[in-house]
């Protein structure tokens, strides 16, 4: 046991240098860049491709995508109109700064305002892997419960923001609005928040909003 753990920070020490060296790429091509995470089925790809669609005209966007198999969900945000590159893992649960580096060659930086980049679906691993973009994003959904923040405080502690998916749900599904947003308070305060529905399009204008901003405020670095 006390081997693996000087181990595990060899990995993680060497996984930050690169996610610096992400960074600096993003800096120099004035490209702001987040790290888009949730569990599986939480609605990354549909809040995504909201976005691409509603932003065309107002920032160029380019989008990564990381998955297990399959290029189902790059194939969807290529459909939107942002050009797309697929990271399989082939089994790992996360994506790091190694996979994104190579994912970053195939995308011409000097041509968007924006990276989304959608990690694997899990509330556990994502987030001891930095990558280098300069938001993390949970996107956490009404189906899932509201004791989330407390069963996986380390995901909704290392976030910059938290999108509330699938609010339509809300009358038809046990879900202590308050009970959540305590949790989230709580493990990370003053946390922007977002509470929105991708299949009604209620509350998207303000996570819209939000990127436009954070885009144009990278792009004078």
């Amino acid at each position: 046991m006390s081997s693996k753990i000087p181990v595990v920070e060899k990995i993680l020490s060497a996984n930050d240098r690169l996610a610096l060296e992400n960074r600096a790429r993003f800096d120099a091509a004035g490209v702001f860049a987040i790290n888009v995470m949730a569990s599986p089925g939480a609605g990354k790809t549909s809040l995504i491709e909201q976005t691409i669609r509603a932003l065309q005209g107002k920032l160029r966007i380019g989008m990564i995508n990381g998955d297990i198999a399959t290029s189902f969900d790059a194939d969807r945000a290529a459909a939107a109109g942002a050009a797309a590159v697929q990271i399989n893992t082939g089994g790992d649960c996360h994506l790091d700064a190694v996979m994104l580096q190579s994912a970053l060659g195939q995308l011409d930086l000097s041509s968007l305002d924006l990276v989304i980049i959608e990690n694997v679906g899990n509330l556990i691993c994502p987030a001891e892997f930095k990558l280098g973009a300069h938001k993390n994003v949970l996107v956490a959904s009404i189906p899932e419960g509201d004791d989330k923040p407390y069963k996986y405080p380390g995901m909704y502690r290392g976030v910059h923001a938290v999108v509330i998916n699938k609010i339509d749900l809300l009358p038809y599904v046990p879900f202590r609005m308050d009970f959540f947003k305590e949790g989230i308070e709580a493990l990370n305060p003053g946390v922007v928040q977002f509470e929105l529905s991708c299949r009604t399009g209620e509350g998207l204008q303000a996570w819209f909003n939000w990127l436009v901003s954070e885009a144009r405020k990278a792009a004078l670095r």
